[in-house]
């Protein structure tokens, strides 16, 4: 396949082509040619000719690099491609990734791990390496630690694992979040996400703990993480007739979803509850009130897993290496000073 062939299917010009694959600043294209362009690159398994490059540059002292592939593994959703987090870590792998030369040759969920089709693909085996997107249990890292050499995660809660880990700390952002609430005077704050095992949920509970603020169960919505579950974890809220003054959602799409059902109960965000949650995607800032969220560097992370991944792979690394990321929060319309 040539940057020629892929324009042409693509419907663009080859010089649009190179911009998008090389991350060029001038002239972007739109974010629906870029998709289109690497969707073909991704299925034709096109890499780029670096001996080419370099022979332009005047040299030909570099070899070419062997031609490499990786895989993705979401474990935390049945449809990456249908998650706000999920999908732009996994596209920013697969840019880094293409950088150096190698490509996303396939990406597969932890809940169809043991399908035929899907068993078969992990079996045959035509990734050098794999990238763990999502908090994933030891059992399923000894799975693939049998079908792939190479493993790197990214996500927001730690592994008790000996793999390369890029992090930015969910306990922390969620503490960070909480604390946030209790800085603008409420003290009835409720919690809507998962609870089995996870940071978001511990650091929400140390920063209540630390304030002397009591942990009531009633208070506590465990749910999925998505706009359904924040929409029947709001629901739960409401029928306890909980007297929270705030709720912290563990994900932005879980905060959608809880954003739908106070407004359907007549409540107004955030006049009668204010809202705040993690991750920071891109419908946040076009939500009506505009969401106030933990801001996660994704693209950053995408980038940095990618790297270490094929650093790992090329032999520049052999002890496990944890990177933890920094995080901010997007401050915006849905929180407000408690006047009760």
């Amino acid at each position: 396949m040539t940057l020629k062939e892929i324009a042409a299917e693509a419907g663009v010009s080859i010089s649009t082509v190179s911009r998008v694959i090389n991350k060029s600043s001038k002239s972007p294209a739109g974010k629906e040619v870029q998709d289109k362009i690497w969707e073909i690159v991704r299925r034709t398994g096109y890499t780029p000719n670096h001996t080419a490059r370099e022979l332009k540059k005047g040299s030909s002292t570099e070899k070419e690099p062997l031609s490499r592939s990786l895989a993705c593994l979401f474990a935390r959703v049945e449809d990456g491609a249908a998650d706000s987090f999920f999908t732009p870590l996994a596209r920013s792998i697969e840019k880094e990734a293409f950088r150096h030369g190698y490509i996303l040759k396939y990406t597969f969920s932890a809940f169809d791990i043991h399908h035929p089709s899907t068993f078969r693909l992990i079996e045959d085996n035509q990734a050098d390496g794999v990238a763990v997107l999502g908090r994933c249990d030891k059992e399923l890292l000894k799975f693939l630690k049998q079908y792939f050499k190479y493993v790197v995660y990214a996500g927001l809660n730690s592994l008790d694992a000996k793999y390369d880990q890029i992090i930015c700390d969910g306990g922390q952002a969620a503490y960070a979040a909480v604390s946030r609430l209790i800085e603008l005077g409420h003290k009835k704050i409720a919690y809507i996400g998962e609870t089995d095992k996870e940071e978001r949920y511990n650091g929400y509970c140390r920063a209540l703990e630390h304030t002397g603020i009591p942990i009531l169960k009633g208070y506590i919505s465990n749910v999925k993480l998505s706009s359904e579950g924040g929409y029947q974890g709001a629901n739960i809220l409401f029928d306890r007739d909980c007297d929270a003054t705030a709720w912290f959602c563990s994900n932005d799409m879980t905060a959608i979803g809880a954003m739908r059902a106070v407004k359907e109960h007549g409540l107004q965000i955030p006049e009668d509850i204010s809202i705040i949650s993690i991750d920071d995607i891109d419908t946040a800032q076009y939500l009506t009130p505009m969401l106030t969220t933990v801001h996660i560097p994704i693209e950053e992370m995408g980038k940095m897993a990618a790297k270490t991944l094929i650093d790992r792979i090329e032999g520049g690394h052999t002890l496990p290496m944890k990177i933890s990321f920094p995080f901010y929060i997007a401050g915006r319309e849905s929180c407000r000073e408690y006047r009760g």
